[in-house]
């Protein structure tokens, strides 16, 4: 089951860059001393005391030099380059969470490895959305697909299907081609730049994969006022807003929206509504009884 968190990263306390490089030190032994020459198609050799790879077959491995591999699995303070250690987490055979814990040791800006978008979730998260009723509550990826989401937040929001063949409800798609008069969204002036600027914090991870590209293309002839929006280049993160919303059996509602981020599912968030005031509160309420 994925942990929910609502954590964010701050920057290291002073003296934490001068513990980190003999963290970094030992990590990195310990990531060779696992890889055997048999795992990269290297033979095992003589006179091997331990059965993981040397230094200088992770450097030549790596593409780098001898010495400077070296100084960096010593801990002393040299620089790394972003490919650099990633050449050297290929191979040792680091996986995403470990290419992750190496890129903070080595104090250099991480950023996720390019992967499909999570497309589904496990009943455990399920079971945590439905738990909220009758809180609107839905996981969505960091394109808005609508991955899971309570009895609430269906009644809620109209989400029809995308044209294209295969592919999940989407908020935006949903918010971008209905009719005004149509949409649950009130304020749309105000709050769709905002989540269209969320978007596109998302889409520098992704630019150029042609699932991504596709669903911009799509969405841009679809409503101008997307197409608008997206080429203001604006950025935005994920974070909690007073959203007001109207629903033809109950009238108006105001709710917070707060993201929570799902270890495990990266790129997925739960958002959940809570009321902003108690004739919300009691509105809601009447929307778990429809």
């Amino acid at each position: 089951m994925g942990a929910v968190t609502m954590g964010t990263r701050t920057r290291a306390a002073p003296g934490t860059v001068q513990r980190r490089r003999p963290e970094l030190a030992a990590f990195l032994r310990s990531r060779r001393a696992r890889v055997t020459p048999a795992d990269v198609g290297m033979p095992p050799g003589l006179r091997r005391r331990t059965p993981g790879l040397r230094r200088e077959e992770v450097a030549q491995l790596s593409g780098v030099g001898v010495t400077w591999y070296t100084w960096l699995e010593q801990g002393r303070p040299i620089n790394a380059s972003a490919q650099v250690l990633d050449a050297v987490a290929r191979t040792l055979r680091l996986d995403p969470p470990e290419r992750e814990h190496l890129y903070h040791l080595a104090e250099v800006p991480y950023t996720p490895e390019p992967e499909a978008l999570v497309r589904s979730v496990g009943p455990e998260i399920r079971g945590i959305i439905d738990a909220l009723v009758p809180r609107p509550a839905v996981v969505y990826n960091s394109r808005y697909d609508i991955l899971a989401a309570n009895p609430v937040y269906r009644d809620l929001f109209i989400t029809p299907a995308r044209p294209s063949s295969g592919a999940p409800a989407n908020a935006l798609w949903m918010l971008f081609t209905s009719d005004e008069e149509d949409c649950p969204l009130l304020f749309r002036e105000r709050e769709l730049p905002v989540m269209v600027a969320t978007l596109r914090a998302a889409y520098g991870l992704h630019a150029g994969e042609p699932v991504w590209e596709e669903f911009i293309r799509g969405l841009s002839a679809a409503s101008a006022l997307f197409a608008r929006l997206w080429e203001s280049g604006d950025v935005a993160e994920p974070g909690r807003r007073v959203k007001v919303f109207r629903h033809p059996a109950v009238g108006e509602l105001r709710m917070t929206s707060m993201s929570l981020s799902i270890n495990g599912m990266p790129e997925c968030r739960i958002v959940v509504y809570t009321p902003e005031d108690e004739e919300t509160a009691r509105r809601a309420e009447m929307l778990r009884e429809q």
